[in-house]
C-alpha cells in the first residue's frame, strides 16, 4: 500500500533523477568510443570471416590442381598402354578402337592442362585477396587495440563511481513507492534525448524545454499536492526555482491587489 505523500514521491523521483544524471555523464565522457570499439570488433569479424573464406577456397583449388596432374599421369600411363596394345591388332577395327581411346585420353590431357592453368591463375589471385584481408586485419587490429586502451583506460577512472551511483541508484528505486509513477519516469527519460524527466521551472519554463509555464501551474507545483506533467514534453514539473522568475511570472497570494491594466490613449 503506498503510504507516501506527493511531496515525497516527487522528492524520491528527484534524487533518482539525479543519480541517473550523473551515470548520463559518465557515459557522455565515454563519448563513441564504446561503439567505435564495437564497430571494429565486427569489423574485424568480418574480416577474419572473408580470410577464412579465401583459404578454404584456395585450398579447393590446390587439391583440384592436384587432382587435375593425377588426372594427366593417368591418362599418359593409359595412352602408353593403347600403344603398345596397336602393335599387336589383328584387323583395322581393333587399330581404330585403340586410336579412338588414345585420342579420348588425349582430350583428357588438354582439358586437365587448361585446368591446371586455370587453377594456377585462380591461385595467385586468391593468394592476392588473402595478402590484402591479412594487411587489413594488421591495420584495423591495431587501430582496434588503441581504441580499446582509450576506452579501458576511461572505463577504470570511472568504473568505482558508477559501481557507486548503481548502488545508489538501486536504493533510490525502492524508494519510489508508485510503481506506475516510476515506469512512466523510465519510459520517458528513454524517449529524451537528454534523459531530465524530473525537472524544475527555471525562468518561468520547465528545464530541457523552452515552452513557458502559466502562473496557475506553477502555483500547482509548488503546492506539490499532485504530480504536475508538462503537457508539451511530459516531464515531471517537480519544483520552482522562484529566484529566476520575474514578478510577472510569479503566482499571486489570495486577496493581492491586481495590477492595475494602464490604457493608452486613443490618438485623435
Amino acid at each position: 500500500m503506498e503510504t507516501q505523500t506527493v511531496a515525497q514521491k516527487l522528492e524520491a523521483l528527484v534524487k533518482l533523477q539525479s543519480i541517473d544524471s550523473k551515470l548520463d555523464e559518465l557515459i557522455k565522457l565515454r563519448g563513441d568510443l564504446p561503439d567505435e570499439v564495437q564497430d571494429l570488433e565486427d569489423e574485424m569479424e568480418g574480416y577474419k570471416t572473408r580470410l577464412q573464406r579465401h583459404e578454404d577456397e584456395l585450398k579447393e583449388i590446390e587439391e583440384n590442381i592436384k587432382k587435375s596432374k593425377e588426372g594427366i599421369k593417368e591418362a599418359e600411363k593409359l595412352i602408353k598402354k593403347y600403344s603398345e596394345q596397336q602393335k599387336n591388332v589383328r584387323n583395322n577395327r581393333e587399330f581404330d578402337a585403340i586410336t579412338k581411346e588414345v585420342e579420348l585420353q588425349e582430350l583428357e590431357i588438354q582439358i586437365c592442362e587448361k585446368r591446371i592453368k586455370e587453377g594456377k591463375d585462380l591461385t595467385q589471385a586468391k593468394k592476392d585477396e588473402i595478402e590484402k584481408t591479412e594487411v587489413l586485419i594488421k591495420e584495423r587490429g591495431e587501430h582496434l587495440d588503441i581504441k580499446k586502451k582509450e576506452l579501458d583506460g576511461i572505463l577504470a577512472e570511472s568504473q568505482e563511481e558508477e559501481k557507486k551511483l548503481l548502488a545508489e541508484r538501486e536504493k533510490a528505486v525502492k524508494k519510489v513507492e508508485d510503481k506506475a509513477l516510476l515506469k512512466y519516469y523510465e519510459r520517458l527519460r528513454g524517449s529524451l534525448t537528454n534523459g531530465l524527466a524530473v525537472v524544475r521551472v527555471v525562468r518561468g519554463a520547465a528545464e530541457g524545454c523552452n515552452i513557458v509555464i502559466p502562473p496557475q501551474k506553477i502555483a500547482e507545483i509548488r503546492e506539490k499536492k499532485k504530480i504536475v506533467i508538462d503537457e508539451h514534453s511530459g516531464r515531471i514539473l517537480a519544483d520552482v526555482d522562484m529566484d529566476s522568475l520575474d514578478d510577472s511570472d510569479k503566482p499571486k497570494k489570495a486577496g493581492a491587489p491586481a495590477t492595475p491594466v494602464r490604457r493608452r490613449k486613443a490618438v485623435g
